[in-house]
């Protein structure tokens, strides 16, 4: 897809009594969705990981959004404590927010919303699936602790797929965890991806998540898309 076919857009989300910032990018051809993108542990929009990614759900005709689940402030403090990073309930509540600020917006307010959470950013993304069951339409997690939502994971109703490095051994094992405990009537996905370690670094396997997760909205945000035109 040519680049300039993208729009992109500098925003700001006010949420939970802070304003974050934000970049939301959409394809200027009917887009078919849009992702939000919730990172993990000391990460931001910024992530060079999450912005690959969202080029290719992007030249796949899916709206992207990538903001900061902190204030430049709270960055600032975490580096030294650590501690807002983990705070899975603070980073769910803005995940909220952000679908919220999405949902009054022209530009994207009539799009089927997918989450896309790495790490600790998984967790945040299905806890917000769970309480927005009638907003988020599909969850995709990579690299994710899903198991750090806990009880959430048994009210989720969206299809989720769980992306994880063959090398990241103890991270699937909590994943398989985290499958079992949602619900039996939703569609749900592990896929192991060979060779990769938890951060996806090596070659070709960021590629191979990054197609996933695409695949993944492209199908399920599709449906919610076409399911609306008829009505």
């Amino acid at each position: 897809m040519d680049r300039s076919t993208i729009k992109n857009h500098s925003i700001q989300i006010t949420t939970d009594s802070v304003t974050l910032e934000g970049n939301l990018s959409l394809p200027q051809q009917d887009p078919i969705g849009v992702v939000v993108f919730v990172h993990g542990s000391g990460s931001s929009r910024h992530s060079p990981r999450n912005r690959y990614v969202a080029q290719v759900l992007q030249e796949g005709r899916l709206a992207t959004l990538l903001f900061d689940l902190l204030t430049a402030e709270e960055e600032q403090v975490d580096l030294v404590t650590r501690h807002l990073r983990f705070d899975i309930d603070l980073l769910a509540r803005r995940t909220v927010g952000a679908v919220e600020w999405l949902r009054q917006q022209t530009l994207a307010q009539n799009l089927p919303v997918g989450l896309f959470g790495a790490s600790t950013g998984a967790a945040a993304a299905l806890i917000a699936a769970a309480n927005r069951p009638q907003a988020v339409q599909a969850v995709v997690s990579r690299g994710g602790r899903p198991d750090l939502a806990g009880p959430a994971l048994r009210q989720v109703r969206c299809p989720v797929l769980l992306i994880v490095g063959g090398l990241d051994t103890v991270v699937i094992d909590l994943n398989r965890q985290a499958l079992d405990q949602l619900p039996p009537e939703v569609e749900k996905k592990l896929v192991i991806v060979p060779g990769a370690s938890h951060l996806f670094e090596e070659p070709g396997t960021l590629d191979q998540a990054a197609e996933l997760a695409r695949d993944w909205f492209q199908n399920h945000l599709a449906r919610v898309r076409a399911g609306q035109r008829t009505q």
